[in-house]
């Protein structure tokens, strides 16, 4: 996360106000709900999973087993089922 001071940035009758509840402590201010990104698709994680779900839902109805697609892709076969049985494709 990076710092930015407020004086730089906030004009001084929001800077007097914010002081009243907060002094020289850092000050963490969230980004509207409609900016945030959900977890995963700056770096490309989520993308990832979504294809790994998609080759373990693919290969189950293949006729691969629980086990078998928990021991290949290191999972458990709790996990492995919840993938295998959603419905998202």
């Amino acid at each position: 996360m990076k710092y930015i001071n407020a004086n730089k940035v906030l004009p001084e009758n929001l800077i007097v106000e914010i002081q009243k509840y907060v002094q020289g402590e850092t000050l963490y201010i969230p980004k509207p709900e409609t900016e945030r990104r959900k977890w995963g698709t700056s770096s490309g994680g989520r993308r990832m999973l979504d294809r790994r779900n998609e080759a373990i839902r693919n290969s189950f109805m293949n006729g691969s087993s629980i086990q078998q697609l928990a021991e290949e892709y290191y999972l458990s076969t709790e996990t492995i089922k919840k993938i295998a049985y959603s419905q998202k494709q």
